[in-house]
């Protein structure tokens, strides 16, 4: 269950970090701080519950379930991300 929670964390911790960044390449300055904060709470989440599966691990390896989750959540979240703010907030012409 912790993992599934890690990686769904994950996909919104990178979908807010893909955000942010294109929040600064499209100078949306109203976007920037709201983004911020929620990254920082989303960030103590995902590594606070990796640092305490880490302890419990007995093998590097055994944390290949929260390796896959992190990776899959985070790359998905940066793809939705990437879309999200194409569609909704992108370049006003």
């Amino acid at each position: 269950m912790t993992t599934l929670l890690v990686g769904t964390a994950n996909f919104m911790f990178i979908f807010l970090k893909a955000f942010q960044q294109r929040n600064v390449s499209f100078m949306h300055y109203a976007w920037v701080l709201p983004t911020s904060f929620t990254m920082g709470i989303v960030e103590v989440g995902v590594v606070g519950a990796v640092a305490l599966e880490a302890t419990k691990a007995d093998h590097f390896l055994d944390m290949w379930p929260m390796i896959v989750a992190i990776g899959l959540g985070g790359g998905l979240g940066c793809l939705a991300s990437m879309y999200i703010h194409h569609k909704y907030i992108g370049v006003k012409k």
